[in-house]
């Protein structure tokens, strides 16, 4: 009889105390809210392309299906909006912040928060250019 002292833990994406949950919920938000950011900003690249009628050229155009992106928390769930040009030039949002299908490396600088036994790694993403490139994490 062998005695075993190994002992399987859960993956990060089923941990499911309230600090975490918590943190993994701002995570979303924060994700969301930066891409929709980027979204306002290339809307804003293209206001001056109208159609002939003169309604916006470059439009919002539903979102891309929902995935998962891997953080420091465990996996989030990330939707990336789709734009549509009605003017004839295409236009195509990719976020600076949420990497394309395919890639698997993520942008973000871990912060660890410690409950009382547990430690946890947060993203802190990013707000503009004025980070150090030392810093930075290319996508």
């Amino acid at each position: 009889m062998s005695k075993n002292n190994v002992v399987k833990l859960a993956g990060r994406d089923t941990i499911t105390d309230p600090l975490t949950e918590l943190l993994r919920t701002g995570a979303e938000q924060l994700i969301y809210q930066a891409v929709e950011a980027e979204l306002l900003e290339l809307l804003a690249e293209h206001s001056e392309r109208r159609t002939e009628d003169g309604n916006a050229g470059v439009v919002r155009n539903g979102h891309l299906p929902e995935r998962e992106l891997q953080t420091g928390l465990g996996p989030v769930t990330v939707q990336i909006p789709k734009v549509r040009a009605k003017t004839g030039e295409p236009v195509t949002f990719h976020s600076a912040l949420v990497p394309r299908r395919g890639i698997t490396s993520v942008l973000y600088r871990p912060l660890t928060v410690s409950t009382k036994a547990l430690s946890y790694e947060s993203p802190v993403l990013p707000t503009d250019d004025s980070m150090p490139t030392s810093t930075r994490r290319s996508v």
